[in-house]
């Protein structure tokens, strides 16, 4: 990392007089004029904040079955396991973008993967960015927000992320090449065409695409090479040399690795880890009953790989191939985390380091009969997150508070001493990692939109409702389900009489969590 010389300034200028445009000039002049005590900058511990790409709680530590997870097993003993941590939109983009500025989806406006931010809210000021001008060097490697929307006002340098192939096997990084070379001459092949840049900073506000298909192979592959010849083996060598580097000065450092994201590429000795046939099934593959159509999707995403069948169910042996990578992917991306935290240890940066692992969602391996996220269900709304902090007198701890993704922004705020951050919609949950069974939140939220239709969930301890709405607020369906008799969410209760005052009650509390916040 670069030597770090003193607080940085936002790189983009205010557009706007608001509350939080307010807010960020008034740390930009507290930052730039009366500046930080350099011995107090020293002493604040540094962040090692790492997010994984579709990894739901299929991790041994979570109670995953037969699931080989060592490196992030190893991690939640020295922390705290957070067991009911869940999203805002089940996602990549509009995930990231909640848990990065602290907001809602309500509050960004991002619902889909082509729109960043400050499209809507020029003046926010991210997890990482609130660092940075707190004398933190902030740096993104790999996929920390999403894809070409990353944020140049965040971070202290460039972000890098790791080049290569998307498959390891040279016959289908040459099929690749042909079915590319062939869509684009049939005028057919998908184009980013990159509609929109911030004057100021070039970063990409609005991506449109232009064309139809994707050039894509197979969901899944098993090359046999080593791990650096692969996307995340790279991106641990990457952070392994940054921790390296000379420190002057704490840093945040976030490390986005990219699989289980499809497809399903690991090296093969972590496929031979899972035998065919030795992962169960999930025990709820049918379709809720009652459920309404639109709570459900046609696995768009699964579907545009070459060996997935355009529609109707997927196979058994297919599902059983993508049960199998999927925990392939899981063990390889754990092999990673856990050198890059062995780095960390043999620097003896440990002891002075918050680490936050989490997903960015979860993802159906076949309950409900679905594959992917994209769905307001348990599988895709709950991550998991572990938290693990400096001289942390609770270790080993699991909590069944219930908890959000938007909440790490204050939590991490609070832990590393930084002052409280204004205007944020999450809850900081450094009171639950002093007290892991003190009472938290009654209630977390998700959401997804279909088309303009949107569906917003609530989820507590006992029930998840969900409503699904048109833009004038006209229903389009309601689902309840109750976790105590049900917990693989098979029957919607939603048309039972006996339930109609609890939904009047959850109807309630989710529209009251959807008022906008209260401003001064």
């Amino acid at each position: 990392m670069k030597p770090h010389t003193g607080p940085a300034l936002i790189g983009t200028r205010l557009r706007r007089v608001s509350q939080t445009g307010l807010w960020a000039a008034t740390l930009m002049l507290l930052a730039s004029v009366h500046g930080l005590a350099q011995t107090e900058v020293k002493s604040r511990p540094n962040v090692l904040f790492i997010v994984v790409d579709d990894l739901r709680p299929e991790l041994g530590c979570y109670g995953a079955p037969g699931i080989q997870s060592p490196h992030i097993n190893s991690l939640a003993r020295t922390g705290t396991l957070f067991d009911r941590a869940y999203c805002q939109q089940a996602v990549c983009g509009p995930s990231r973008t909640s848990f990065l500025t602290g907001l809602r989806p309500d509050t960004t406006k991002i619902y889909d993967l082509k729109t960043h931010f400050r499209l809507h809210r020029p003046d926010a000021v991210t997890l990482p960015q609130y660092f940075k001008l707190h004398g933190y060097h902030t740096q993104s490697l790999g996929k920390v927000f999403h894809d070409l929307l990353d944020d140049p006002p965040s971070w202290s340098e460039h972000s890098w992320v790791p080049q290569d192939a998307m498959y390891g096997r040279p016959e289908n990084q040459a099929a690749m090449a042909r079915m590319q070379e062939r869509l684009k001459s049939e005028g057919r092949l998908l184009q980013v065409d990159q509609v929109q840049r911030d004057p100021k900073t070039n970063a990409i506000l609005k991506v449109r695409s232009k064309g139809g298909e994707r050039a894509i192979g197979p969901a899944w592959e098993d090359p046999d090479v080593a791990d650096d010849q692969l996307r995340d083996g790279k991106l641990a060598d990457k952070a392994i040399e940054v921790l390296g580097q000379k420190h002057d000065g704490p840093f945040f450092l976030a490390v986005g690795f990219y699989r289980p994201h499809l497809p399903f590429v690991a090296p093969r000795k972590y496929y031979d880890l899972y035998p065919p046939q030795s992962l169960a099934m999930a025990r709820n593959p049918e379709p809720p009953k009652d459920v309404p159509r639109i709570a459900l999707t046609n696995l768009e995403e699964l579907r545009t790989y070459s060996d997935i069948p355009k529609t109707g169910p997927i196979p058994e042996e297919k599902a059983r191939e993508l049960m199998r990578g999927y925990a392939a992917c899981v063990s390889y991306v754990d092999a990673q985390i856990g050198r890059v935290l062995a780095e960390l240890d043999r620097l003896r940066l440990r002891e002075n380091t918050v680490v936050v692992l989490c997903g960015d969602h979860g993802w159906h391996l076949g309950e409900q009969g679905l594959w992917g996220k994209q769905t307001n269900f348990e599988a895709a709304t709950r991550a998991p997150l572990i938290i693990s902090m400096p001289g942390q007198t609770r270790r080993a701890t699991r909590t069944e508070a219930l908890v959000e993704l938007v909440d790490l922004y204050p939590t991490l705020a609070e832990l590393c001493g930084l002052p409280a951050p204004a205007a944020l919609d999450g809850t900081s949950l450094v009171p639950v990692l002093k007290a892991p069974d003190r009472p938290f939140k009654q209630a977390v939220f998700s959401q997804y939109p279909r088309g303009e239709v949107m569906g917003r969930s609530i989820r507590t301890g006992r029930y998840r409702y969900t409503e699904w709405a048109r833009p004038d607020g006209s229903p389009l369906g309601v689902e309840l389900y109750d976790y105590q008799q049900d917990p693989g969410e098979k029957v919607n209760l939603a048309h039972a009489a006996e339930n109609k005052e609890l939904i009047t009650a959850l109807s309630q509390q989710l529209h009251a969590a959807r008022a906008p916040r209260k401003t001064n």
